[in-house]
């Protein structure tokens, strides 16, 4: 059963939302169109960058969690998390950016956002022999600069919505670094990060998994607002 533990991680991450998509308030299933495509876009370039770490050495999986099943020299579940949680986070964004209403961000939001992408940049520029430290730090700052240059309407929601998912982020993610377990699940090479933790999580996973779940949220967004051009919902 051990075997299975990241396996039911996944699986477990998405059932609420997967059986809530089909609830007649919500309906995400109408929507799994963009979602799915969102999702996989993105996949693509976050399991290429999770590969080509885990081939330096920066992190790796613990057998004793994982059912052997390898796609290259990612085990299936490593696969499975950048389906089932992405999945679950956008789900989560669709469900609560309808009720809320940022309003005090609205004027804040540009110069939250250059300050961020500034203090991105720095620590990534400080800590540049930190590979996983640099590299995720950077990426999300290009994001979160983009964004916001780009004026993006949905990006205050976002952050909204983000602090929120810091609460299941750090239960799961807590599971996969070893709180509650005898060995981390996912392990990091100690050269690759600056050493500080959240519990047993590498600070920088909080802003990895902004990154992805950004992405996901901004293919998602624009491929649902193409979908609505489409049908002359929008001009």
């Amino acid at each position: 059963m051990i075997k299975y533990t990241y396996l039911l991680i996944d699986l477990l991450s998405l059932a609420v939302p997967l059986v809530f998509s089909f609830h007649p308030k919500i309906r995400l299933y109408r929507h799994w169109n963009a979602l799915l495509t969102a999702i996989l876009i993105t996949a693509v370039c976050y399991v290429l960058w999770d590969s080509w770490f885990t081939h330096l050495g920066v992190w790796g999986f613990n057998s004793r969690y994982t059912t052997g099943i390898y796609v290259g020299n990612l085990p299936l579940e490593e696969l499975l998390f950048f389906v089932c949680i992405p999945y679950s986070c956008v789900f989560t964004f669709e469900c609560l950016s309808g009720i809320l209403s940022p309003a005090l961000m609205q004027k804040a939001v540009k110069p939250f956002g250059y300050c961020f992408t500034i203090i991105l940049l720095l620590f990534a520029t400080i800590f540049y022999a930190q590979a996983y430290t640099a590299s995720s730090f950077a990426l999300l700052a290009a994001m979160i600069f983009a964004g916001t240059i780009k004026n993006i309407s949905w990006l205050p929601k976002f952050y909204v919505v983000y602090v929120i998912l810091l609460i299941p982020f750090l239960i799961v993610n807590g599971v996969l670094t070893g709180t509650g377990l005898s060995s981390p699940i996912v392990w990091y090479n100690a050269s690759g990060i600056i050493g500080l933790r959240i519990l047993t999580i590498p600070v920088e996973d909080v802003f990895y998994g902004m990154g992805l779940i950004l992405a996901n949220v901004w293919v998602y967004s624009a491929i649902r607002k193409r979908e609505l051009q489409h049908r002359g919902i929008f001009s």
